[in-house]
């Protein structure tokens, strides 16, 4: 792209130059048209135009009509970036605030193969606790997150076919025809809560994170003694955990006007 700015042109300065076109586009004029990036960037007439054409062929910039946008080649490109530690940078204070709100310790997970993984934690300031830790293994057939995933993510359910179901307590799902239909009602109300399913004294409520391509990144939710919440504070607690799942999915990109996947 050197040579399109000119004999001469320094690798360098055209990449400012791009960088100067690509600051044209924000979340408040996401789709700006070419005369607008002219004027914004303040480059000559010619060298946009050709910077803006190249852009196009190499995915960087998208085309519609006379409105340009961010290319799909270049968010393709920063999805690895964005994923990982920085979800749980973008996350972490929707994490907190759930705790805040709610008392209870809420966790963010992520899903490897037939388990889950807890990726952030924020504690809660109860004395009776069940700790949940950074790093934590557990099965994806039992807990709330677990649902979730399975509601969610159509590759989870190879992944468990290929591992099986442990039992763990008499609450834990023992067929997959249960685990069908726990997870219809996780997708139909757009959280899940289980008791008992993996430590017979413990609780979780979950809901989804949707990242900016409406598909699933994470799992957020509670996690408890149930000697503190039952099944009968579900109605209430459930609703506040969904929340914070789509104010967690926004802070990943997510547009909430989409329906939620299929």
């Amino acid at each position: 792209m050197a040579t399109e700015a000119g004999a001469g042109a320094s690798p360098l300065l055209v990449l400012h130059k791009v960088a100067e076109i690509l600051d044209c586009f924000s979340v408040d004029e996401p789709e700006p048209t070419l005369q607008q990036i002219i004027r914004k960037t303040g480059l000559p007439s010619s060298t946009c135009q050709r910077l803006v054409q190249n852009m196009l062929r190499e995915g960087f910039l998208d085309r519609d009509g006379d409105r340009y946008r961010i290319g799909i080649g270049l968010v393709r490109w920063a999805t690895p970036g964005t994923f990982g530690l920085d979800v749980v940078r973008l996350v972490k204070p929707v994490l907190q605030q759930l705790r805040d709100e709610t008392g209870e310790t809420a966790c963010l997970y992520v899903r490897d193969g037939a388990f889950r993984t807890i990726i952030a934690v924020a504690e809660t300031r109860h004395v009776v606790m069940r700790p949940f830790m950074v790093g934590m293994v557990m099965p994806l057939h039992a807990g709330a997150p677990g649902k979730i995933f399975l509601a969610f993510d159509p590759e989870a359910w190879s992944a468990l076919d290929e591992h099986g179901l442990n039992s763990f307590t008499p609450h834990t799902p023992a067929s997959l025809e249960l685990l069908r239909q726990q997870a219809a009602v996780a997708k139909e109300q757009g959280f899940y809560a289980a008791f008992g399913e993996r430590n017979e004294d413990v609780g979780s409520i979950s809901a989804p994170v949707f990242d900016h391509a409406g598909r699933l990144a994470c799992a957020i939710g509670l996690g408890f003694p149930t000697q503190r919440i039952g099944p009968g504070d579900v109605e209430r607690l459930g609703p506040v955990v969904a929340r914070a799942g789509m104010e967690a999915s926004r802070a990943l990109g997510y547009d909430s006007s989409q329906a939620a996947p299929l």
